[in-house]
């Protein structure tokens, strides 16, 4: 896959970063996905009367493939998870805050379940999680608090766990980042790191050290028809917690308003109530664990032409990719992914079953493994791929460095060819 972008080729109208509408399609299209709903001058979503505070929305067009009826993909959500021992968090300056050397194993995060795994009561992991939870309060266009979104707490020592979506303008711009507590106390916050990637950010806070870290759980322990629960600031609304289930394991989705800035994820889907504003907030299991970060929702047209909100179709990072990436940041200030030096398409042909492989970039992993254009994949690792978004979701389950079994079709014949992956910065 490229360089600035693993794998990719839009066959669909628009470019990447390009807006487009709504569009419904018949069975077997591909499905365009948008940020939710209308939006004021620069697209940040306004909530209610009742609460002043916007929220953040992509305004750019959004990709995915998941399914035809579906008009719009809003991001919305967040999460992370560490493990534990004592650190000395380092303040390296403006432009590198809160690192930690040794990573989430050098910090006091949460592994224990507090709740017994017969609990089935969600006002028991509330009482649980919301001390854990935070709202974010960005800078957007020079307005304190313009941009807001959902955290959590990732260990004892300040770090918190959010979306790169909702922090991203204040950071480019030097803007102002706070975290706001159940009990309304704001503590000013810096951008240890984050990833446009994953649509993860890690953020420190010297004085958020108080709060209590969230436990972390594990999303490959989910089941489908298990209930979670939803934590976050819908629409500014802080301290709001919903209730579903799991409604799909290892869904690929993809998000994002560049080539640089799109985000695959390979993702819980859960009909827990999720709205502009959760970005960031953790996705949490019956014992109280956090298993994801909610990050995005997909929407229908609403008769005015804008977008609806929360329609029951809600995508969760699972917790896994948020431990590697946080490890990362807190070692570097930077989270790394895995590239393998050749672009796919991911849109636009129905006719393959497969990912077909539209370039092969020289000096690459691929150039090195044996790649060869129009070799079509269709596994990766013994996991199935149906075309171009589930090849880049597949691989970015990987780590850089890692030897990885590519299962394809070539001139009829099928084969297995090895690729050590690659690694970029983003």
């Amino acid at each position: 896959m490229s360089d600035h972008h693993e794998g990719e080729r839009r066959d669909h109208p628009g470019d990447v970063g390009e807006p487009t509408q709504p569009i419904s399609r018949g069975p077997g299209a591909a499905a365009s996905w948008l940020p939710p709903v209308p939006q004021p001058p620069h697209g940040y979503w306004q909530p209610p009367p009742t609460q002043p505070l916007p929220h953040p929305a992509r305004t750019d067009g959004l990709s995915a493939w998941v399914w035809p009826m579906v008009a719009g993909l809003a991001l919305v959500v967040g999460l992370l998870g560490g493990v534990g021992g004592a650190v000395i968090v380092q303040d390296l300056g403006n432009d590198d805050p809160g690192t930690v050397s040794g990573g989430l194993e050098a910090v006091d995060t949460r592994e224990d379940p507090p709740l017994s795994a017969g609990n089935r009561s969600v006002v028991a992991v509330a009482d649980q999680l919301l001390p854990s939870t935070v709202q974010i309060l960005a800078e957007f266009e020079g307005t304190a608090g313009g941009a807001t979104g959902s955290g959590f707490v990732l260990d004892r020592q300040g770090h918190i766990v959010t979306n790169n979506h909702v922090v991203q303008e204040a950071d480019e711009n030097d803007g102002t980042i706070q975290v706001v507590d159940q009990q309304g106390n704001r503590y000013d916050a810096d951008v240890v790191g984050r990833s446009a990637v994953y649509d993860l950010a890690v953020l420190y806070s010297r004085d958020a050290r108080r709060l209590p870290p969230a436990a972390l759980g594990a999303s490959r322990r989910l089941a489908v028809g298990e209930a979670v629960v939803a934590f976050g600031s819908p629409l500014g609304l802080s301290s709001t917690v919903t209730s579903g289930i799991v409604s799909a394991l290892n869904r690929p989705v993809t998000t994002g308003d560049s080539s640089n800035d799109t985000s695959y994820i390979n993702a819980v889907q859960t009909d827990a109530a999720i709205n502009p504003g959760n970005s960031g907030g953790p996705l949490v299991d019956l014992q109280g664990r956090v298993v994801g970060v909610n990050s995005a929702i997909a929407t229908t047209g609403s008769p005015l032409g804008g977008r609806s909100g929360n329609i029951g179709v809600g995508f969760a990072i699972p917790i896994e990719q948020v431990r590697v990436t946080a490890d990362q940041i807190l070692r570097t200030g930077e989270a790394r992914y895995p590239v393998i030096g050749a672009q796919v398409q991911t849109g636009g042909d129905t006719t393959v079953n497969g990912a077909r492989i539209d370039e092969v970039l020289a000096d690459t992993p691929a150039e090195q493994s044996g790649l060869q254009v129009g070799d079509v994949i269709t596994e990766v690792d013994g996991q199935r791929v149906s075309d171009g978004i589930g090849l880049i979701v597949a691989i970015r389950a990987h780590q850089p460095g890692e030897t990885v079994d590519f299962t394809l079709t070539r001139d009829g014949e099928e084969q297995v060819i090895s690729v050590t992956l690659g690694s970029e910065t983003g």
